[in-house]
This record gives C-alpha cells, sequence and structure tokens, in this order.
C-alpha cells in the first residue's frame, strides 16, 4: 500500500515548544551512506518536537515498506537541538530508500545492503594516493583530478637547526616521496608516525580483506596488496629522513605555508628540520612494524623488511642518548634562521612514544631488551590515540601479538587487555551521546580540533575490543560513530568528501581549492565541529556540536590531514571484513 501518496507534503502547525527550536530547520539527520542489512538502522529528526510517525519509502516513492512512531524527545547536551529517534531496524531487505516524516520532509536516499562501505573503504585509502608528492598523478589513476608533478624535493636544505658533524648548514639531501600531512604541503615524521600506524594495525588486523582492495594506482598488479603500496610510497619518504647517526629531522618544509596553489606552482625552497626524540621513535616504530609486514613479500621488496628493522633500531638507540629532545619551534626560531612557520606539532612528552616503538620493536624481533619500558610505562591510564599521544598503538600490537610475544611479556599483554576493555566499557557506560545515538558526543572534551578523528579511534578500541572479547556489543557501537560521521549528526553534513548526498565540498586542502574543479578530491575526511573556532572564519552555528562550516577558509573544523583519514581507513574497512564474516 502507498501510504505516501495519501501524506501531504505541507507542513503540520506546530505549537512551538522552545523559542530556540526556531533558530534551526526541522530536518531529518541519517547515514547518508546507508545501513547494513543485520545491524540497526536509525534516522533523527531535528527540531520537531510535534512529529510523531515517520514511514520509510522506497527511493521511486512508491511504496511504503515500513511505518512507525517516533520515540521521546531528547534534548542535546551540546546544542539548542532537539532530536526523536526514527527506529526501523526491521527492515533487512537490501535496495534504496527514503524516510519521510509528515511535517518535515524526506531524508537523503540510504542504501540497505551486505557490503554498504566497500566503496568507502575503497576511497579512503585511494585518497592517499591524491596525497603523493613528487609525482604527476595521471588520468588512468586520478581521473579528473589528474595533475602535474609538485614538490620533487630532490634539493631539501639542512636548516641551521639540523647541522651535524655529517651534513652543514645549508647543504642538501634529497627527500622525495611521502604524503601531503594535510591541507597543505609539507611532510611531518610525527603525523605520519600515527597514520602509518594505524593503516598498518588496520592490514594486520584484517589482512585477508585488505588483500583483496584493489585501488587503481600505479603499483596496482605487482604482486604487494594497494594499501601496504600506498603505504610503501610514505615509508620511502620516511628512510630518507633518517640522518647517518640514526636520528630523525622532525620534518621536510617550507619556511611558510605555501599560498591556495597548486602542487607544481609551489616552489619555495624547502628544509629538513631539527631531529627530534618524538620523531626518532614514531619512525623506529613504524620500520620495526613495517619490517614484520613487508617481509611477506621477499620477491617483491627484496630487503626491504631487513632495511626498516636496521633503520628502527638505529632511531631507537639516538633517542635512547637522546630522550629529551623536544622540537620547540618558536624556540628554535629565536636562534636559527630562516624561521619555520609550518606545522610545529610539537610534544614534550616522550614515555608515549618509548612505549609504542618498544611495543613494535619486541614483536618484530622478539628481543627482551625493550621489556623493561614497556613494563615500566603506565598502562591502565593510557587514553585514546592521537599524534601527540600513541600510547594505545602500543596496546593494540601487545594484544595482536599475544600468542607469539615472549612469556615473560604476559603481564604487559594482560594489562593491554585490560586496558582496552576498560575504555570500551567506559564509552559505553552511559550509552553514548543520548541526542544524537553515537558513542562519540557524550563529551564536551570530544568536540576538538580534528573530533571527527575522535570519532574514528574511538571505533578502533572498539572494534580491538570486539577482536579480543568477540562481544557484538562493541562491533555495534562502533557502527554508531559510522552514522555520525556519515551525516547522522547536529549539522546534518557527510563528512567524508564524495560521498553522501550533503558531503563537504570546501575542505581546506589545497588542490581541492585551486584545481578549479567543482568536486573536491574524494574519500578524505574533514575535521568535523570544533567550537574553538582557531580560524576565524565565520561560523553561522557555534555551538559546541554545530560549529562546523563547509568552507575552506575554516581550517580548524574543515581541513583535511592524513592522521585524521588514517583511523578512518581503518574502521571503514574493518567494519566490512567483520560484517562480510559475521554474515557468511
Amino acid at each position: 500500500m502507498n501510504i505516501f501518496l495519501k501524506i501531504s507534503f505541507s507542513s503540520i502547525l506546530m505549537v512551538p515548544v522552545l523559542t530556540t527550536i526556531a533558530q534551526f530547520p526541522k530536518k531529518i539527520a541519517i547515514n547518508q551512506v546507508g545501513f547494513y542489512t543485520n545491524a540497526p538502522k536509525s534516522a533523527l529528526v531535528l527540531n520537531a518536537p510535534d512529529a510523531n510517525k515517520f514511514y520509510v519509502l522506497t527511493a521511486t516513492k512508491k511504496d511504503t515498506i515500513f511505518k512507525g512512531s517516533l520515540e521521546d524527545v531528547v534534548h542535546s547536551d551540546f546544542s539548542t537541538t532537539i532530536t526523536r529517534k526514527a527506529n526501523f531496524s526491521e527492515i533487512k531487505k537490501p535496495g534504496n530508500y527514503l524516510l519521510y516524516v509528515p511535517g518535515v520532509g524526506l531524508s537523503a536516499i540510504f542504501k540497505i545492503n551486505k557490503n554498504i562501505y566497500n566503496d568507502l573503504g575503497k576511497a579512503s585509502i585511494k585518497a592517499y594516493y591524491f596525497q603523493r608528492a613528487s609525482m604527476p598523478l595521471q588520468k588512468q589513476f586520478a581521473g579528473t583530478w589528474a595533475r602535474n608533478e609538485g614538490h620533487p624535493d630532490s634539493v631539501v636544505f639542512i636548516h641551521t637547526s639540523a647541522t651535524s658533524s655529517v651534513r652543514a648548514a645549508n647543504t642538501f639531501i634529497s627527500s622525495p616521496g611521502g604524503w601531503y600531512d594535510a591541507g597543505d604541503y609539507n611532510k611531518y615524521i610525527v603525523n605520519s608516525g600515527i597514520t602509518m600506524g594505524t593503516m598498518l594495525s588496520g592490514y594486520e588486523d584484517f589482512e585477508t580483506y585488505f588483500k583483496k582492495i584493489n585501488t587503481n594506482i600505479p603499483e596496482s598488479g605487482n604482486g604487494v596488496p594497494d594499501v601496504l603500496n600506498e603505504l610503501l610510497y610514505n615509508l620511502r619518504w620516511m628512510f630518507t629522513m633518517q640522518d647517518t647517526d640514526g636520528g630523525v629531522y622532525h620534518k621536510c618544509t617550507n619556511a611558510n605555508f605555501d599560498a591556495m596553489i597548486m602542487p607544481e606552482a609551489a616552489i619555495a625552497k624547502r628544509f629538513v628540520v631539527q631531529k627530534g626524540t618524538a620523531a626518532s621513535l614514531d619512525f623506529a616504530a613504524v620500520m620495526a612494524q613495517a619490517s614484520r609486514i613487508y617481509k611477506q613479500f621477499p620477491k617483491q621488496l627484496p630487503g626491504l623488511a631487513d632495511s626498516c628493522i636496521t633503520a628502527a633500531k638505529l632511531a631507537w638507540d639516538w633517542a635512547i642518548k637522546n630522550p629529551k629532545i623536544v622540537y620547540e619551534q618558536n624556540e628554535m626560531n629565536k636562534h636559527f634562521l630562516p624561521a619555520i612557520v609550518t606545522g610545529d606539532y610539537g610534544d614534550k612528552i616522550f614515555e608515549d612514544e618509548f612505549f609504542w616503538a618498544a611495543c613494535e620493536l619486541l614483536a618484530t624481533t622478539k628481543n627482551l631488551n625493550y621489556l623493561p619500558v614497556i613494563k615500566n610505562a603506565p598502562i591502565a591510564t593510557m587514553s585514546l590515540p592521537s599524534w601527540a599521544n600513541v600510547n594505545l598503538l602500543g596496546c593494540y600490537t601487545l594484544t595482536r601479538f599475544k600468542k607469539q610475544l615472549p612469556l615473560a611479556a604476559a603481564n604487559s599483554v594482560a594489562d593491554a587487555e585490560k586496558t582496552i576493555n576498560d575504555r570500551s566499557d567506559k564509552l559505553l557506560l552511559n550509552g553514548g551521546n543520548k541526542a544524537f545515538g553515537s558513542i562519540f558526543g557524550q563529551s564536551k572534551n570530544d568536540f576538538v580540533w580534528g573530533s571527527n578523528s575522535v570519532a574514528m579511534n574511538e571505533s578502533i578500541l572498539l572494534i580491538n575490543n570486539y577482536l579480543i572479547t568477540k562481544n557484538k556489543k562493541y562491533l555495534t557501537a562502533a557502527l554508531t560513530n559510522m552514522d555520525y560521521i556519515l551525516g547522522k549528526n547536529a549539522t546534518g553534513y557527510c563528512f567524508v568528501t564524495g560521498f553522501g548526498t550533503k558531503p563537504a565540498m570546501h575542505p581546506h586542502h589545497r588542490p581541492s581549492v585551486a584545481d578549479g574543479i567543482t568536486d573536491p578530491i574524494p574519500g578524505l575526511l574533514v575535521g568535523g565541529p570544533n567550537p574553538g573556532m582557531q580560524d576565524k572564519c565565520i561560523y553561522v552555528n557555534k555551538e559546541t556540536e554545530t560549529a562546523y562550516t563547509d568552507d575552506d577558509c575554516a581550517y580548524a573544523c574543515n581541513e583535511i590531514a592524513i592522521n585524521w583519514n588514517a583511523p578512518f581507513v581503518y574502521v571503514s574497512n574493518a567494519l566490512e571484513a567483520l560484517q562480510l564474516k559475521l554474515n557468511k
């Protein structure tokens, strides 16, 4: 029966409940990509307290396949938004659908099928190809977004802060390749560290699935999985950032940020700057992890695994000898010229980097010399990963290899599992964000610079706990944050370029701004709501969970970054791998 045809689209007169509701439009917030057949499915009706019924229609609007009542009004803790939930989890049939609420209107079209994140996961990986420096992006691989080579980085000068007995100031090294870090064209070891570690961990956790992914990059079909080919492009650049003494330069950078121009037009002088403890340890962790992964491909990549572990040990030894070398850019600029004003990534606490590097080196080498650092770490208090706090990456590694690690590490493994479980249960304790039904957003502190990466790192934590416990409640909780990212949020945006019916269209991303193409490069996760609004751009909505504007000016909420995309790569592909396995 076509109930939809009997319902008028005209708005129902409503008695205002809160004067503030009038400031925000009535609308339906929904995951604009869609839902798995056997997973929970729901949408939120925003700012319509008197709405009552909802209907799920086929995308053609010819048939109504489900009707239900909206749940009670919930007032958000972080804005004046109010929500009512429409639960349609009973629908299992694959197809394209719309949700209709009288007096509110239609939702975006959404899909239900068994591999809903397949294209999304591929795009999240392919996004890194579009971030490549030092090579042209050819049309057969880049399509609409083909471009010329930028930043060959064959001549990168030793900054006056980075001199050594072997490398004098204003001499140069070659440092080609790698990924542009974010919306800018510089390359940073610290941020590459967490990015590489997160994506390599995704491969280790879901190797069978990742091996099948073809992203159509120049290396496709060479006998190495595409995700590892992409990671290798950045790994080879990281090698160039290690000095002969084992220490690692903090970044390869201009003195100043480039204008909003294409990579080939950005020809400013490039430098490597001061070596630091954080950069060296992040490098050591990545190289140790890469060594055990690329060891699987001796024919295609002869000698690579050995080179990785050798570089890792050298960087570790340098950090042991130099345990407190802080990269303080403002202080550095007082003593060395030219002044460097690009991304800082300064970090003054290195216990987390020592722990992560020790875990990766132990897992790869089984050498007990790394165990004391692990045993002395405060595992119970470790928090969600960020570029400045990589502790939990080490915990994931300990649990991933618990059966292969030396018996002497058993207590540390148990502590790591307990921390993962405790932190997961803490996320689930109060049911998450009551108004939006996601685990993310239950604290004002979630809405920081790069808030969307917080959501994705929460989901990684929950997925890791699912891998440990096999309890599906953690997997279900992880899915709620994907709903949030893909449109079920207070802004109504899908925060991934190229996906959904209301995606971010104007990210702070130089190629997407300067290329003259309407659509931005796809598969990029923008930063997300940030009430700090540090960019001083115009934000129409300024409340905690609505402080987002789709404007390339707004780097505090709408920039992209490799370390934000990495957990998105992990989660979108992990969920796909797990759902395929569970639905067999």
